[in-house]
């Protein structure tokens, strides 16, 4: 998702070639990826009924459709039709799934049921240009429900986690981030009337405005209370911060407001400068497993990480 997210952003401002390695690591992190759950569904049943209880599920969802959207802007619409399509299939049964076992207060992570839904919503409008209406209409669904479902898990947020959590309490302004997105994405399209392209066009204003205003908050959390650590979550902060960028850009665009497009760019920066030290963070956390499974006792020697 983070990736994904930020190889839109790099191909909006016209950096193609940072797109396209982006692209590449995305699509082959999305197989890998895919290949697991699909392994888990198959063979071991239980395993993956737990894993569909819990909000993180539907990075599955949102992940699909960020790729989606991003093949569709290279001109690889039937690639992003399939991912669509697999996208709505899966999304329902996560859904529900997740919103039977939620519970109160929640991390940040709740918010990927609108995360998902939004999703949906921003590739079936990139693909509404030029595959029909009824793929508009279905997009303004999406969006209409992504929102309803923002109350949700609003609701439910655990308001500590801006000052203590590890990197999912992000996902409260990338829900808001993508909404816009979507809001853009919808406002683009020539379907709607004046009356209707007014309110979608003021609606993705207000919802760009809330992103701005919650990113702002959870930066100056940041700050007061760092948190410097790499944990596998922080990934969950890199792409709210793109997809903030990118839904600056898609604003811009969408809703005739030009000034909106540096400062899109300089976000969209900020987002690559987070993704490469979250990268770097990865590696050495991932080089740093195996001298502590090894540990000097060997793995028979009851080294305490040997486990």
């Amino acid at each position: 998702m983070a990736t994904g997210i930020i190889s839109v952003g790099f191909h909006l401002t016209g950096h193609d070639s940072l797109s396209a390695l982006l692209l590449t690591v995305a699509g082959l992190l999305w197989l890998l990826l895919a290949a697991a759950f699909a392994t888990t569904l198959l063979h071991d049943r239980a395993r993956w009924q737990a894993l569909a209880a819990n909000p993180p599920a539907l990075t599955a969802v949102a992940a699909t459709c960020v790729l989606g959207t991003r093949l569709a802007l290279a001109g690889w619409r039937t690639a992003a039709g399939v991912l669509l399509a697999l996208a709505v299939v899966v999304w329902p049964a996560l859904l529900v799934s997740v919103m039977r076992h939620w519970k109160r207060p929640a991390p940040g992570a709740a918010f990927l049921v609108c995360v998902a839904t939004q999703a949906i919503a921003v590739l079936a409008a990139t693909l509404a240009a030029t595959n029909g209406d009824w793929l508009a209409w279905c997009a303004l669904a999406a969006f209409g429900a992504g929102i309803v479902l923002y109350g949700e898990a609003l609701a439910r947020f655990d308001f500590r986690q801006v000052l203590t959590g590890a990197g999912d309490q992000w996902i409260s302004a990338g829900a808001i981030a993508i909404s816009a997105l979507a809001g853009s994405k919808l406002t683009a399209l020539p379907l709607w009337s004046s009356g209707a392209h007014s309110v979608l066009r003021t609606t993705t204003f207000v919802l760009l405005a809330l992103d701005f205003a919650g990113y702002a908050i959870l930066a100056v959390c940041e700050v007061y209370r760092p948190r410097p650590r790499y944990d596998i979550r922080r990934w969950s902060t890199v792409f709210p911060l793109g997809m903030t960028a990118v839904a600056s850009l898609s604003t811009a665009t969408a809703g005739h407001v030009p000034g909106l497009h540096g400062p899109g760019v300089v976000l969209l920066w900020v987002a690559a400068a987070v993704w490469l030290i979250t990268f770097v963070g990865l590696l050495r956390d991932q080089a740093a497993v195996v001298p502590r499974a090894g540990g000097k006792d060997g793995p028979l020697g009851g080294s305490r990480r040997s486990g």
